[in-house]
C-alpha cells in the first residue's frame, strides 16, 4: 500500500519568502525551490531563541532587492521560490526530526530543492537523511563556529552539540567544516581518528586558506549545506545563542559557497541558529540575504547570462 501524505501547504505570498509582489509570488506548487521553516529549539545550551529564526528570516526577506547584482539578473526568475507554513513541531527530538526528514523528501520525491530555516541546528540530523539516502558520494559542507562532533550533549544523543556526528553516522557522508574555532577535547580527537571523512578548515587559520584545496575536496560531487549562522564572526552576527570572534565575514563565506557551488552541485541546504534580537533588523536581514544567495548559486548559477 503507498502512503498517503497530505500536500504541502504553501504560504501565501505576503508571508512566503521574498518579495510579495514578485512574479511567481501565486505561484507556489511551481517553484524548485521549496524553504521549510522549522524552528526546533529543544537542546539550545546557552542563549535562547532559534524557535523564532524561521519567522524572522521570512519577514526580512521582503525586503531583500530581488536584483542579484552579482549575477546581473532577478535570480529567482531562473527557479521559482516558495515557501511552507510551519508545521506544529513535535516533541521531544526524535520525532521533529522523523517529521522533518518527511517534510524534505516530499520535496525532493518531487525533484525540488528544499532549504530548511532553523531553529536549532540538531535538525540537521533530521534534514540529511533523505539525501543520505538518494546519494552515495554526498558531502556536507558546513559553516559554523563549532565543530558539532560530540557524540551527544547533556544526555541527548541528537543535541545541537551533536549534528555533525549524527550526520556522520550515515556511514559514506563525508564532512568539510570551515570557520572551527571552537572544539573539545572529545571531538578532536574524534575528527583525528577520522581524517578520511572530517575535514576541518579552523577559523584560525584562515587568512591562509586555499578555498581551491577546499573545493577539491567537493568537486564533481552532491553537496549538502548546513549552515550555522554563528560560523559568521560573533562581530557580524551576534545574534544567536554563542555569537564566537574569530569567524568568516559574510562575503568570505560567499565566495567559498560560490565556489562550491562551481565544482559540485548543491542539492539541498539549511540555514541555522539564528536567534533573533529584538530591533536589530540587521541580522535578520544579513540570513535572509545569505539564504537567497545559497539559493541563486544553487540554482541560477553563480555569474551572469
Amino acid at each position: 500500500m503507498s502512503r498517503t501524505r497530505p500536500q504541502l501547504d504553501y504560504l501565501p505570498a505576503e508571508e512566503s519568502f521574498h518579495d510579495p509582489l514578485r512574479a511567481d509570488a501565486h505561484q507556489p506548487d511551481k517553484a524548485r525551490c521549496v524553504v521549510i521553516p522549522f524552528g526546533l529549539e529543544a537542546s539550545v545550551s546557552y542563549g535562547s531563541g532559534t524557535a523564532s529564526g524561521p519567522s524572522a528570516i521570512l519577514a526580512a526577506s521582503h525586503q531583500l532587492e530581488l536584483y542579484d547584482e552579482e549575477l546581473r539578473r532577478e535570480a529567482y526568475l531562473d527557479y521559482g521560490v516558495a515557501a511552507i507554513r510551519e508545521p506544529e513541531i513535535a516533541r521531544p527530538i526524535e520525532p521533529a526530526l522523523a517529521q522533518l526528514s518527511g517534510l524534505v523528501e516530499q520535496v525532493l520525491e518531487a525533484g525540488r530543492f528544499p532549504i530548511v530555516l532553523g531553529g536549532e541546528h540538531s535538525l540537521t540530523a533530521g534534514a540529511i537523511r533523505p539525501f543520505a539516502a538518494s546519494y552515495k558520494d554526498l558531502v556536507v559542507l558546513q559553516f559554523d563556529a563549532h565543530a558539532d562532533l560530540r557524540d551527544g550533549y547533556l544526555g541527548e544523543k541528537y543535541s545541537h552539540a551533536a549534528a555533525m556526528r549524527r550526520v556522520l553516522d550515515h556511514s559514506h557522508v563525508e564532512l568539510v567544516s570551515v570557520g572551527i574555532r571552537a572544539i573539545s577535547k572529545e571531538e578532536a580527537e574524534f575528527a583525528d581518528a577520522h581524517t578520511n571523512r572530517v575535514h576541518i578548515y579552523w577559523g584560525k587559520d584562515q587568512a591562509r586558506w586555499d578555498i581551491e584545496a577546499i573545493a577539491a575536496r567537493l568537486r564533481g560531487r552532491p553537496i549538502y549545506v548546513s549552515f550555522d549562522i554563528d560560523g559568521l564572526d560573533g562581530a557580524v552576527m551576534p545574534a544567536t545563542g554563542t555569537p564566537t570572534p574569530g569567524g568568516l565575514s559574510y562575503l568570505h563565506a560567499l565566495a567559498i559557497l560560490k565556489r562550491a557551488a562551481e565544482v559540485g552541485t548543491i542539492v539541498g541546504a539549511d540555514l541555522v541558529e539564528l536567534a533573533p534580537i529584538p530591533n536589530f533588523h540587521i541580522y535578520d536581514y544579513t540570513a535572509a540575504a545569505l539564504a537567497y544567495k545559497i539559493m541563486n548559486y544553487a540554482l541560477s548559477g553563480t555569474g551572469p547570462r
